[in-house]
């Protein structure tokens, strides 16, 4: 059995001490308004497929995702060996994402889809008219080593979720994205979300769920200013990941310091609403190390096999147990 996780935040125990509470990460869910436009979507200009669909209510999922009465129609999305979930909540209805959303705002996450050629994926987003939320394609410059050469882009989906195009050189990013498939786009290599505090984002999925830091870098200037689209963005970047499945990033912004809060009353049924599930080794186990670092829950406990929280800036995350 593993040692009590208060430990971890005063430094008895590291993460090396314990065997990871998550193994993978499953999928990346996102909320959106119209679940066959999104669809559509996903498939047309991002080249995933759709597996399977189903239309989930009653009280079960009521207590797993924290919403009273709902009825959800949920499809699972996949591009190479990675998915994603579409979530269209039929009742209650949600919110939709303030209008002025900007990319520090801390309730920012997008998803980084790899591409095989930047030129040709750029051109094909255009044809499709995608929203811009940069001004185009960024290559991030040499000096910066840990990211110097990666060509990136982001651009919005039908409901306003970002999402991100990237491009590694072949000095970077994992093996699999430089093997030759002929394909345009190639997988989710991470999930990117906005956070206050390196440090304590690094207690929750580090020394809580267990995850590896992977890599680290700092990015500023005018190339990263254009992709985020925020006037003076310094960035300090961590990456993580598990044993298996894309990694998450962490963003935090050194500058500005202006972005906004994940709102307090903030529901799975808004648009603004992703989450990460993560496959787990015991739901159970999983919940009493969530209470013990005082997470808040959005689930009522665990329900089934999982369990769903917060991490220390309102994303949210949950733990399944693998069926």
């Amino acid at each position: 059995m593993r040692r009590l996780l208060i430990f971890v935040f005063v430094g008895a125990l590291t993460a090396s001490d314990k065997s990871p509470l998550v193994t993978a990460i499953d999928s990346i869910a996102l909320t959106v308004s119209d679940l066959d436009r999104s669809v559509e979507f996903y498939s047309k200009v991002l080249s995933f497929e759709k597996v399977s669909e189903r239309e989930i209510a009653g009280d079960e999922a009521e207590h797993l995702v924290g919403v009273f009465g709902l009825r959800m129609r949920s499809a699972k999305m996949r591009l190479g060996d990675e998915f994603i979930e579409l979530d269209e909540f039929l009742a209650p209805g949600g919110r939709s994402a303030p209008p002025d959303a900007r990319s520090n705002d801390r309730w920012f996450q997008h998803i980084a889809v790899i591409t095989s050629d930047m030129d040709r994926a750029y051109r094909w987003l255009r044809e499709n008219k995608v929203r811009h939320a940069s001004p185009g394609p960024q290559r991030l410059p040499d000096w910066n080593k840990n990211a110097g050469g990666i060509q990136a882009f982001y651009f919005r989906d039908p409901d306003g979720h970002p999402v991100e195009v990237l491009a590694f050189p072949r000095d970077k990013g994992a093996e699999k994205w430089h093997r030759e498939s002929g394909q345009l786009f190639l997988g989710i290599d991470h999930t990117a979300i906005v956070i206050s505090d390196t440090d304590a984002s690094l207690r929750f999925y580090r020394d809580v769920l267990g995850l590896r830091v992977a890599g680290t870098s700092e990015n500023y200037g005018p190339e990263q200013e254009r992709l985020n689209n925020v006037f003076g963005a310094r960035l300090r970047i961590t990456s993580l990941r598990a044993a298996s499945g894309p990694g998450i990033e962490f963003l935090e912004y050194l500058a500005p310091r202006d972005g906004r809060p994940y709102p307090a009353d903030e529901k799975p049924s808004d648009l603004i609403h992703w989450q990460t599930r993560f496959v787990g080794i015991n739901a159970a186990e999983a919940a009493d190390d969530f209470r013990k670092v005082r997470s808040a829950f959005i689930s009522s406990g665990v329900v089934g096999k999982s369990v769903i929280v917060r991490d220390p800036d309102g994303h949210a995350v949950e733990i399944a147990e693998k069926q």
